[in-house]
């Protein structure tokens, strides 16, 4: 993202902060890590796709930032693991953690492969699993921090073909509350957002299989359009900012009003 579309922004919520954002090579990812690093964040940049988190990184610098790249699958623990490590050494200690990387798709219920259902299942759910329990050792220290998942509003609500799709971000709307609970008291708060139809390269993984009836779509759709990934990294960045200290175990729909 070109740094003459970064909006002027009034304070630097973020000086000194270590951040780690999943799925930073594009989308609502890198929106947030331009949010952050626009913040006065240092970045680190997770994704399995390379060229991507190198652009952002190349963006971030830009702003100023400090900022590097790490391939790392967040499905598999002992990336997750010795990644953030890798940024506590080469950064400091992480203090926020995002987790953005997702991936999604439609399917007849009884056509969808299990592998699929297993890879969603892996990338949308027990990848925030891995990120948190890798990073949470770090928050847990003196001065403590916060972590953001990216839900959907299919967390919420039920969407034909997405029964893979709706099981996984609801699985991020629940592991959001439970460790919200866990960690109330040791200076850790977690957050979630719930974002709906949003105009990124994941929306491309949506289309609707042969037979599908169009009209279960209209469900989902506001009327104010799709969002940007700048709309979402915005609710993001304030759930991780003390602008929001006193919030924990919440799940912020940005949606233009679909689940009002």
């Amino acid at each position: 993202m070109p740094a003459d579309h970064i909006p002027t922004l009034p304070v630097r919520r973020f000086e000194g902060k270590v951040s780690v954002v999943t799925g930073a090579g594009s989308g609502i990812g890198k929106a947030t890590a331009v949010r952050l690093a626009s913040e006065g964040a240092a970045v680190a940049c997770l994704d399995v796709n390379t060229n991507g988190i190198d652009q952002t990184v190349e963006a971030l610098k830009t702003l100023g930032a400090r900022a590097l790249a790490y391939r790392c699958d967040v499905t598999d623990a002992e990336q997750a693991r010795r990644t953030v490590d890798r940024v506590a050494d080469d950064l400091g200690r992480p203090s926020v953690l995002c987790n953005v990387a997702g991936i999604g798709g439609f399917f007849h219920t009884t056509d969808m492969p299990v592998a699929k259902w297993e890879q969603m299942i892996a990338v949308n759910l027990t990848g925030p699993f891995l990120m948190c329990q890798a990073t949470l050792p770090y928050l847990l220290h003196p001065g403590g921090g916060t972590i953001v998942n990216v839900a959907s509003t299919a967390g919420l609500i039920g969407s034909a073909y997405s029964a893979a799709y709706c099981a996984s971000k609801g699985g991020v709307v629940m592991l959001t509350k439970a460790l919200a609970v866990e960690y109330a008291d040791r200076g850790v708060r977690v957050n979630a957002v719930a974002p709906g139809t949003v105009d990124t390269p994941l929306i491309g993984m949506f289309e609707l299989p042969e037979g599908a009836d169009p009209k279960h779509l209209h469900k989902g759709m506001s009327r104010m359009g799709f969002s940007t990934p700048e709309h979402i990294a915005a609710g993001i960045v304030f759930l991780a900012s003390d602008e929001s200290s006193y919030t924990t175990g919440s799940i912020l729909p940005i949606d233009g009003g679909t689940t009002a």
